[in-house]
């Protein structure tokens, strides 16, 4: 009789089919994780652009507040080094949060500033929103003036008004 080597064809689709299995435990897990992450990080960014909106309207009293993530950001993604800030590009916050769109977000989520037009602008609204909805992000997020952090549960575009915003929970 001659020794076996190796596996048999049963033992190597036992080995396969126990990895499918952990796999698809394994991934949903991961995608919430995911999920988690990116509004955990969409609250943070809400918070920063209202810490970076009351920094602007104290720099900039004649202006109020900024009205767009741009202005709150630097002129260009090398950021402020060696330029002054200004109106337009305040360098408040960084060129990733500044320019977090739909066609470029920022952990899965996208970003709305929304100042109202009055000299000064006596007030703001900042959102954001997931980019892909049930795949990047679950919950929407907004802020006023007031800096008290709200959250949808559902998925919606980012509130562009101050009473939309305060139809949103109080995030805790």
């Amino acid at each position: 009789m001659r020794e076996q080597k190796g596996f048999s064809l049963i033992e190597l689709l036992i080995v396969v089919a126990i990895i499918l299995i952990i796999a698809a435990i394994a991934i949903p897990n991961l995608l919430r994780a995911r999920i988690a992450a990116n509004e955990s990080s969409a609250a943070s960014s809400v918070r920063t652009a209202n810490t970076a909106e009351v920094s602007y309207q104290t720099s900039y009293p004649t202006q109020g507040y900024a009205g767009s993530m741009p202005a709150l950001g630097p002129p260009a993604a090398t950021g402020c080094s060696g330029i002054l800030p200004t109106q337009a590009n305040a360098c408040l916050i960084d060129w990733v949060l500044a320019q977090s769109t739909v066609a470029n977000p920022k952990s899965g989520y996208y970003f709305v500033d929304t100042g109202f037009p009055g000299v000064p602008n006596q007030s703001y609204v900042v959102g954001g929103a997931p980019a892909t909805p049930n795949q990047t992000g679950v919950r929407s997020f907004c802020s006023t003036q007031e800096a008290t952090i709200r959250v949808n549960a559902a998925p919606v575009v980012p509130p562009v008004t101050i009473a939309a915003c305060a139809a949103f929970t109080a995030l805790q």
